[in-house]
């Protein structure tokens, strides 16, 4: 395997020295981009941001299971990452340096909610995203906002298991209402859920992203139904997402 990706690098670089003359010269017969072509970049905001527990966050899915022993095969979680949350304008002006003019990124449920509709507003995780959104649009660049990105504050998960529950449905809908009130008179691009299908089959069918539950037969779980939870979560996603885009609509008289 080391081998193969060795020589996978190796082809790789070649062509790219080999390329390099031509591509600073351009094809004169290749068409350009048209003016609203977006290129950008994209992050998570577990996996990028860092600071876990900073400025008032609360904890999420995926910091109370990366702590548990067994849970990541080196070890490693997202208490840290890239640290963008303290680095973001170093992270922008290299955005800016590669001419990227789109920029998606994901909101930290638990940093602006740290418990849900069950407790406040955390100001320092709205204040954050306003700068970082801010940063962005003086750049020219465009944000993308995803809602979540596999995250969920742990308070759910604790109170009534999360997308197990269809309280769920009234915690994502004011989640996204609080996004939309603070961020979209200058957002104009919104995503309610990453890879909704991947969350549900790794969280409730194999067990190996949280809350790890599944069937003896399917993983290491010590709970769960793989036959049913899957169907259930995925219910309460879909359920969730119609009321975050009704909210988007209705509420804030948006139209695209």
């Amino acid at each position: 395997m080391e081998f193969s990706l060795f020589v996978l690098e190796m082809c790789f670089t070649i062509t790219a020295l080999l390329c390099y003359p031509v591509c600073l010269q351009g094809n004169p017969n290749a068409s350009p981009f048209p003016s609203n072509f977006l290129f950008g970049t994209a992050s998570s905001s577990y996996q990028f941001e860092g600071a876990f527990l900073s400025d008032g966050k609360g904890l999420n899915n995926w910091d109370v299971f990366t702590h548990k022993p067994g849970n990541i095969m080196d070890g490693s979680n997202g208490d840290t990452a890239v640290d963008h949350y303290h680095l973001y304008q170093e992270d922008l002006d290299l955005m800016q340096d590669i001419g990227v003019n789109s920029y998606r990124f994901s909101i930290s449920w638990a940093r602006i909610l740290p418990k849900g509709r069950f407790g406040s507003v955390n100001k320092a995780g709205i204040h954050h995203y306003n700068k970082l959104i801010n940063s962005l649009l003086l750049k020219g660049i465009q944000p993308f906002v995803s809602l979540t990105h596999y995250d969920i504050p742990q308070e759910l998960e604790n109170r009534y298991g999360a997308w197990l529950s269809s309280q769920v449905q009234e915690d994502f809908k004011y989640h996204a209402d609080i996004c939309f009130k603070y961020f979209g008179d200058r957002v104009k691009y919104w995503t309610t859920f990453n890879e909704p299908n991947v969350a549900v089959i790794r969280g409730y069918r194999s067990g190996i992203y949280p809350p790890s539950r599944c069937s003896s037969s399917f993983g290491n779980c010590s709970n769960g139904d793989s036959v049913k939870e899957p169907f259930i979560a995925a219910h309460n996603i879909i359920l969730s997402h119609a009321a975050a885009v009704d909210v988007y609509r209705t509420k804030f008289g948006f139209k695209d």
